[in-house]
């Protein structure tokens, strides 16, 4: 159950406005989440009642995907939510710059001392390579999306699109920044692979409901019970071909990955204090 609230809490995130239209691959992860749950519920509906569960949960999530805004009033009243963002806290502006008794300010970082840092990030398509399930049941990679034409609900490519489209459907302001249009909005939002989860709300939110009401449900464990024994066998759209994502090693999820690694390590062992006068960081350090 925590898994799948925590897949959703990350869906609510990246369907946000603000997020989807900030930059120009963003909406790419909210397809990656919506081909994991498709993939789910098509091919192992059978033990992910917890999933189930959540995805009824928070069924005002999809949708307000499948209503999203394409209009350029709500693409910018969208973006200004983000620039309503709390600013940080500084020195000048808490307690009218009155510190307490015996402190001094920071000073700033002199040359040769150290500072920590986050290595950038690689982008979502260098994280990921596509491979589909034959009907043989082989496995086989599939080519670069700029030189395939794009799966239905797949997410649309760049270098797939033609390039006078690119420079219609998403427009640069004269300081260069990219700007969200209501056509770069619509080219993916049609796209976006809603139908199976979808269906599976419209059977099962009224079957729950009515149970809930019919015999005064207030445990979620019960209806835990009832999803484990249900089947939307005839129920969704046709299957779709299994796709599958294998990981492609890259720094920025390798640093993802020894740091959770490390922190694990380091919580569960604290008693006795077996780190300490060691040389061991859970951040990596570099010089200025």
């Amino acid at each position: 159950m925590v898994a799948a609230n925590k897949l959703l809490h990350l869906l609510e995130a990246f369907s946000t406005t603000w997020f989807l239209f900030s930059a120009v691959q963003n909406h790419h992860l909210v397809f990656f989440l919506l081909e994991v749950f498709n993939n789910i519920i098509q091919y192992q509906f059978d033990g992910n009642s917890n999933l189930v569960y959540a995805v009824i949960r928070k069924r005002n999530v999809f949708h307000q995907l499948a209503n999203l805004p394409t209009d350029s009033q709500a693409i910018q009243k969208g973006l200004q939510r983000r620039k309503k963002a709390p600013e940080p806290i500084s020195r000048t502006n808490s307690q009218d710059g009155v510190s307490m008794e015996g402190s001094r300010p920071a000073a700033p970082a002199e040359p040769g001392t150290l500072k920590t840092s986050l290595v950038a990030t690689p982008g979502i398509d260098k994280l990921t390579e596509k491979s589909q399930v034959s009907e043989d049941g082989t496995m086989r990679s599939l080519e670069p999306e700029s030189l395939q034409p794009l799966p239905e609900g797949s997410p649309p490519s760049e270098a797939s699109q033609p390039r006078r489209d690119r420079r219609r459907l998403s427009s640069a302001s004269s300081s260069g920044q990219w700007t969200p249009t209501p056509d770069w909005v619509m080219s993916w939002k049609s796209k976006l692979p809603l139908q199976t989860i979808m269906r599976l709300l419209q059977v099962l939110v009224p079957q729950v409901e009515k149970i809930c009401i019919d015999k005064g449900l207030t445990d979620e464990s019960e209806i835990l019970k009832f999803l484990q024994h249900g089947t939307l066998v005839g129920l969704l759209p046709v299957p779709h071909p299994i796709l599958i994502r294998k990981y492609q090693a890259n720094s920025g999820t390798a640093m993802w990955f020894r740091t959770y690694m490390w922190g694990v390590i380091y919580l569960r062992n604290v008693d006795p204090p077996i780190w300490y006068d060691t040389d061991v960081k859970l951040f990596e350090i570099q010089r200025v």
